[in-house]
């Protein structure tokens, strides 16, 4: 009876603390936006030199790329919804490549997150290139010529210094096998800078954070 009672706590405190998920939501119910910028050099790194990611292309000058403008709750966020709308086109994915690395990003953005917004295929990349264009990324970081160690706070407060009108609780900075990975902004349906959900505010805490340099 004992281990029966702790498997049921662990289970129990796995799910309060686990971001919630839901799949196949209703179209258009959501509270706000994650605009999440990726690192492009990081992320070649760890994935995409494996992959032979055109991304990864020296000369490509891929910075802050667009990851997705993602529908969240409060607590937790809606994936792979049900929708009526379109799906887009090859042409229109190709043509976010410029903000989001790839088309095959874009697709699977609008796939597992734009069928949530209840938006035509077109209009969810049109706001997401008016949120990513909204959004000033600090060009110190484009700088760098060589591989750095920062502390993942220094991004955070490049950010805040770049955008005055937004607050500290409603950006966070995330980081994987001890590199930056990601800029995570919290905006209102109508992109306005918003405090961001529990779920959501998960702040990298490392002092020496891998930043590779623009290719």
């Amino acid at each position: 009876m004992k281990i029966l009672m702790r498997g049921l706590i662990v289970a129990l405190f796995a799910f309060s603390v686990s971001p919630l998920r839901a799949e196949g939501e209703r179209a258009g119910d959501f509270d706000y936006f994650v605009l999440s910028l990726s690192w492009s050099p990081n992320w070649c790194l760890r994935e995409g030199d494996a992959r032979n990611s055109p991304q990864c292309d020296l000369g490509t000058g891929h910075g802050w790329i667009m990851h997705g403008l993602w529908p969240q709750f409060h607590r937790g966020y809606p994936s792979f919804c049900k929708t009526a709308k379109r799906a887009p086109s090859r042409r229109m994915t190709a043509e976010m490549a410029d903000v989001m690395g790839t088309g095959g990003l874009a697709w699977h953005q609008w796939r597992k997150h734009g069928t949530c917004t209840d938006l035509s295929a077109e209009d969810y990349y049109a706001l997401s290139r008016e949120a990513y264009a909204r959004v000033k990324r600090p060009d110190i970081f484009r700088k760098l010529d060589k591989e750095v160690a920062l502390p993942a706070s220094v991004v955070e407060e490049a950010f805040l210094k770049a955008n005055p009108d937004m607050e500290a609780d409603g950006i966070t900075v995330t980081c994987v096998r001890k590199q930056i990975q990601e800029t995570r902004i919290c905006l209102s349906k109508t992109l306005e800078p918003v405090p961001c959900g529990q779920d959501v505010v998960r702040d990298c805490t490392l002092k020496r954070a891998l930043f590779a340099p623009v290719r």
